[in-house]
């Protein structure tokens, strides 16, 4: 009973495998909103009712597509950063940056997935929060061990106060992923989280073309100055 359960198990994680492989690749040629699990059945060579007792609709697949994104940055993000010593804060922050960037440019259709324009009609599940926060756990880890090895800039003195309205919200990230640091180094890292981002996003959908040249050099410098902004040290 046991052996035959096992079987059947490993027989539906490959089905679902080659589910989303094939899904993937509908991500290059049809996008996120053309996504069809018609499609996925016919190049698999079944009957949509048999993928549709894997996934019941599209949504779930784009669920599970996203939950795999995140993974997969998340993955490459603590990968990174852990290879770095505790100690260099410097080297922690660009090795995790360096990840977002070179996980983009090796997977671009499933980054725009998570980090592109929304599904239309689509509604991400509770269950896409945690796979979405790990990176951000790793660069809020950087910058409160940076903050509380008293290598930042001085906390009494940011450069523009923090709108009051904030505090909440950084009363959260401190609870979630930045223990013990004030507000304006909290705003500071949803500055330098966005414009991470923002700048993998600027390469990846062609902002840069005819304004950045060496690509690679520049996002160092962009990722090294973020992390200044938060405190970590150059």
């Amino acid at each position: 009973m046991n052996a035959s359960r096992t079987a059947r198990e490993r027989v539906r994680a490959e089905l679902i495998r080659e589910i989303t492989e094939i899904a993937r690749r509908q991500l290059a040629t049809e996008g996120a909103a053309g996504l069809s699990l018609r499609a996925v059945a016919k190049e698999m060579g079944m009957v949509s009712s048999a993928v549709y007792r894997y996934f019941p609709n599209k949504d779930e697949l784009l669920t599970t597509l996203i939950i795999d994104g995140y993974n997969a940055v998340g993955a490459a993000v603590e990968k990174a950063e852990a290879a770095c010593p505790p100690e260099d804060y410097a080297g922690r922050w660009l090795a995790a940056c360096r990840a977002v960037r070179n996980w983009a440019l090796a997977h671009p259709h499933e980054y725009a997935l998570v980090y592109g324009s929304p599904v239309p009609g689509y509604q991400a599940p509770q269950r896409t929060i945690e796979p979405a926060a790990r990176s951000a756990v790793v660069f809020g880890k950087i910058i409160g061990d940076a903050y509380r090895a008293e290598r930042t800039a001085d906390p009494a003195a940011p450069l523009v106060p923090v709108p009051p309205s904030f505090a909440p919200d950084a009363a959260r990230l401190r609870d979630a992923i930045m223990e013990g640091v004030p507000d304006h180094v909290a705003a500071t890292a949803v500055i330098a989280w966005s414009g991470l981002f923002g700048l993998v996003s600027f390469e990846l959908f062609g902002q840069f073309e005819n304004v950045v040249t060496d690509r690679a050099a520049f996002f160092d410098h962009a990722a090294a100055c973020l992390g200044r902004l938060t405190g970590v040290p150059a």
